[in-house]
């Protein structure tokens, strides 16, 4: 059957015990088929130049589709066709691609991807996928491609108007930056769409934190009382365990500490040395006939192995650590199963809640550590050995606190 499908013709055609098609008389390929249930819709056939005949769904009457959308589409596909183009060919790639954007998204990517590859190669991998993880959900079942540089200054707005800072910013967006720099890296998408990108701007020559003379005495008398206080307490524990026939603990009266806090705290005072670098240090990393201490490359952010020389403080806190230390062959500072370490968070902040310490962080030990052998001339360079910064430009925060080398400097043109 033959007609012009218009509205007014398909309102016409009634349905049959069987299905039947009316094919347009104007559009070449254009159809109609009609079901018994009156059910109507649209179809393009066409023929491709190797001669295959093939049929498109254009869309059903009234549930997706017009008259009038039907026959724009109608001519649309028969313009491809008369320049040699396979249409269902098209669709079909255009499916495959859309299926293959929707498996490229940040989730899958760095899941089965990039994961992997972090664990193996990068000390913070873990942490570094956990951070995008957290801070992006919105973005994680998103395509690659389609992660746009203004919503990612965006979020960075909305962060900073929650009190955010800055540095905490810059160093979440660039773990997001370095998985897609990854992603370019291996084809997974041909362009970084954050390449243009830039840090929020920080100062610099902000004052680094570290302790005042009381504050460190404070710290000091806070440590010792907080070490008198557990041997007391593990000694209260074995009597009362002792008059119930309980299996007593090793008593802590006849050691030096209570337990690990106050030679890590002392070490990471006395060495400079970052939270993760002592929670990794072994035994074997400390030569006490030298007094020095090896940051192993494997265990240091800079991947490069650096020796610090041990104080008389230091030196002492870690011979006295080791008398009663669980673990005499692997970790100096275990954690209670023996394991890595994993934060001291809750100790750390009662410990300062006891010294009336405030605004000092854990990394704060070794910006005291940097800025107390400044202020007492030991040159930038030899600091920066020391701490293990990858650049002057790090060390050179404290350049400041060098005695009166400013003022030695504005001298010279009197």
């Amino acid at each position: 059957m033959q007609a012009k499908l218009s509205s007014t013709t398909i309102k016409q055609l009634e349905h049959r015990d069987k299905p039947y098609e009316v094919v347009d008389s104007e559009i070449k390929g254009f159809l109609l088929r009609v079901q018994p249930t009156g059910r109507k819709t649209f179809y393009f056939t066409y023929r491709t130049q190797a001669g295959k005949r093939k049929r498109i769904k254009i869309g059903v009457l009234g549930s997706s589709t017009t008259t009038a959308q039907a026959r724009d589409s109608a001519t649309a596909y028969a313009g491809q066709v008369a320049e040699g183009i396979d249409i269902q060919g098209e669709k079909v790639a255009g499916r495959r691609e859309a299926q293959d954007q929707e498996k490229n998204t940040l989730f899958i990517f760095m899941t089965e991807v990039y994961k992997p590859w972090a664990l193996s190669n990068m000390k913070s991998g873990q942490q570094t996928v956990d951070s995008i993880t957290r801070s992006f959900p919105d973005l994680l079942h998103k395509p690659m491609n389609d992660i746009q540089l203004s919503g990612i200054e965006r979020w960075r707005s909305e962060k900073l108007a929650t009190g955010l800072k800055a540095t905490t910013l810059n160093r979440i967006v660039n773990a997001l930056r370095g998985v897609l720099t990854k992603a370019v890296e291996w084809h997974a998408i041909a362009e970084h769409p954050l390449a243009k990108l830039k840090n929020l701007k920080i100062d610099e020559g902000k004052k680094a934190r570290y302790l005042l003379e009381e504050e460190e005495t404070r710290l000091y008398a806070a440590l010792a009382a907080r070490d008198d206080e557990l041997k007391a307490a593990r000694s209260r524990a074995n009597e009362f365990r002792a008059k119930r026939g309980y299996v007593l603990m090793q008593e802590l009266a006849q050691f030096e500490y209570g337990d690990r806090m106050t030679p890590l705290i002392t070490l990471s005072l006395k060495t400079g040395m970052r939270r993760g670098e002592a929670f990794d240090l072994h035994w074997s990393d400390v030569d006490f006939d030298n007094k020095i201490v090896t940051i192993k490359g494997e265990n240091a952010k800079s991947s490069k192995t650096r020796h610090i020389p041990l104080s008389p403080i230091a030196f002492n806190a870690l011979k006295k650590w080791k008398d009663q230390a669980p673990d005499k062959n692997g970790r100096v500072f275990p954690s209670d199963d023996g394991g890595r370490l994993n934060n001291v968070k809750r100790s750390w902040a009662s410990i300062l809640k006891a010294a009336g310490i405030e605004e000092f962080r854990w990394h704060d030990m070794r910006h005291d550590f940097a800025s107390k052998l400044i202020m007492r001339g030991v040159p930038l360079n030899t600091v920066r050995e020391l701490c293990g910064h990858a650049s002057i430009n790090t060390t050179l925060r404290y350049a400041h606190l060098a005695p009166d080398h400013k003022s030695e400097a504005i001298a010279l043109i009197d």
